[in-house]
């Protein structure tokens, strides 16, 4: 055995930008990357989104793309068992994933074998090194709103079940202990700006922009970068590779109160997110990513409709305003720090490497290997396994795998916290308001307490391997992929595990009744677009006529602006 190995105390990482079904080639490229770097195999393959967990047709029905560019992609084939991860494979949702089957996942579990999804958010340990993952894509119209969307889909549920919610936000700005990887689909906004941005406009020009105006990326994964600040960042969806660092000079350094005159709403989207120029709607052209458009706007009034506006004045003179009460005196501005802050004490780095990668495409930099060290040392729970447990690694590398996949204490106690504030398929309902971090730190350090009593001492803390299959396994090659028959919903039995170790109720579990009874009902109508036309930002029908979107896979052509255009999403 090659005792250099042993002497790693972190981990080897191979990172993947967005995996869009594509696992047979992902796996390949990384054995070959192994090879390259003269490692004789990774500890773990990390992919950034657009996993497209795929279980048979019918899963493609609830995936964000136009039935026209529908692929079944590999993944059928690790689920069903004819092939398995040489690797162990764990990712964050992107926009474009079979929601079914994530559905059933939402606090993480297998897909496959071997192949872990983060969930809605989630932190994990992997040896000694901790892992964050948050899945989604920011639209600030949805941010506040509860995981209201349950099968069967229509086609705004399909769009909004991947967009990231607040509460799930939230819960991962309670963390309090330093983590050494973050990984999210979507880029944090703004990243731009800590590296070489001239060089990115170069790649794709509508970028410039959107950086302008504050619109490019999520604003959800900026709040849990700048809580957690690990030393490490990934994510993907951008269709490109992009390298920033970003510094924190000091510990307030991201903590600096911003002056408001009132208490401000939940982050919502901006005037410039919500605007859509007119456009002539372009029947030829397909739009791989509108699921990426955003809010459409609210009618302009015509001009007689407008509303009259008067200039304020102020008529009160100060002489006669010094005889009212105090009551009648504008309030003074107050301060409110950004959610997260101010960022604890033992969450100590103060350097995040932020890398981006693309798609897994002939040309395309979609992979990089990498050692991660942890930030911490190692406690007893995470200490490698031996050689001789190793040895069956799925490889057949000596001494691999190394380390088990396990559960991070301090996040099972934040689940434990909110489980009562998971609200589920109600459009009507809106999560419980926000308790303030001193409330609920409170509120897990109990949660702590039990969660060291009941799964730390009695050793539950490694993820247990039992995936096993939900849906139908794919027989064979479908005569077509353009159907429209949604998957049914299905009881995970890791779901049921997780939350019978946890002690919370299960949410998501639904009786045969019930189930029959959503399908019988059928989608709940879909909300009317109140621009009376769609398309979404953008000309040409559609947001952009792409941004370049082209490229990849054989659509797009010159559809992008710019030479190449945006290159996200479009698949």
């Amino acid at each position: 055995m090659d005792t250099s190995l042993q002497d790693i105390h972190g981990l080897r990482v191979a990172v993947e930008g967005c995996g869009h079904g594509t696992l047979n080639a992902i796996y390949a490229a990384t054995e070959k990357a192994c090879e390259e770097r003269g490692w004789p195999n990774v500890d773990l393959l990390i992919i950034g989104g657009d996993f497209q967990a795929v279980r048979n047709v019918l899963d493609l029905t609830v995936m964000s793309v136009p039935a026209r560019f529908r692929e079944l992609g590999d993944f059928h084939e690790y689920y069903s068992g004819i092939r398995k991860a040489p690797y162990l494979t764990i990712f964050v949702g992107g926009n474009h994933e079979a929601s079914s089957h994530l559905w059933e996942l939402y606090y993480g579990g297998w897909v496959a074998p071997n192949i872990y999804y983060m969930g809605a958010a989630n932190v994990m340990r992997l040896g000694p090194v901790r892992i964050s993952g948050m899945s989604g894509i920011w639209k600030g119209y949805n941010y506040n709103k509860s995981h209201h969307e349950r099968l069967p889909y229509n086609q705004d549920d399909i769009k909004s079940i991947y967009h990231i919610r607040e509460l799930d936000v939230r819960k991962l700005l309670q963390v309090r202990t330093q983590v050494d990887i973050g990984i999210s689909h979507d880029w944090p906004r703004a990243i731009e700006n800590h590296g070489n941005a001239k060089a990115l406009w170069r790649m794709k020009p509508d970028f410039e922009k959107e950086s302008r105006d504050g619109t490019l990326g999520s604003q959800a994964a900026t709040y849990v970068l700048d809580r957690l600040r690990p030393p490490y960042w990934f994510a993907a969806h951008m269709h490109c590779k992009f390298a920033a660092t970003k510094i924190y000079k000091d510990e307030t350094a991201d903590s600096t109160p911003q002056t408001i005159a009132t208490p401000a709403a939940p982050p919502a989207t901006t005037a410039a997110e919500n605007s859509v120029p007119a456009a002539t709607k372009n029947e030829e052209e397909i739009d791989l990513d509108m699921d990426d458009d955003d809010e459409p706007p609210a009618p302009t009034p015509k001009p007689d409709e407008a509303p009259a506006t008067t200039k304020p004045t102020d008529s009160i003179s100060d002489d006669l305003r010094a005889l009212l009460p105090a009551s009648f005196s504008r309030p003074a501005p107050t301060s409110r720090l950004p959610p997260g802050q101010p960022v604890p004490e033992t969450i100590f780095n103060s350097t995040v490497r932020f890398l981006a990668l693309d798609k897994c495409l002939p040309g395309r930099k979609f992979l990089q290997l990498l050692e991660v060290s942890p930030s911490l040392p190692p406690a007893p729970n995470y200490l490698p396994l031996s050689a001789e447990s190793g040895a069956d690694g799925s490889t057949g590398a000596p001494g691999w795998p190394r380390y088990h996949l396990s559960y991070d204490p301090e996040w099972l106690a934040i689940t434990r916290a909110f489980a009562p504030s998971l609200l589920l398929g109600d459009r009507d309902a809106r999560p419980p308001s926000d308790l303030g971090e001193e409330k609920y730190r409170e509120l897990i350090k109990a949660e702590e307490t039990w969660v060291e009593e009941n799964i730390v001492k009695k050793g539950k803390l490694q993820v247990p391997e039992n995936f096993v299959i939900t849906a139908p396994v794919q027989d064979g090659v479908p005569p077509t992929l353009n159907i429209s028959e949604q998957p049914k919903e299905y009881n995970n039995p890791q779901m049921v595990a997780y939350c019978e170790l946890l002690g919370i109720e299960n949410k998501f579990f639904a009786t045969d009744e019930e189930k029959e009874e959503r399908a019988a009902k059928g989608p709940a109508p879909a909300e009317p677009r109140r621009d009376g036309f769609g398309g979404g930002r953008g000309g040409g029908g559609g947001r952009g006529g792409g941004r370049g979107r082209g490229g990849g896979r054989g659509f797009g052509g010159n559809r992008g602006r710019g030479g190449g255009g945006r290159g996200r999403g479009g698949y």
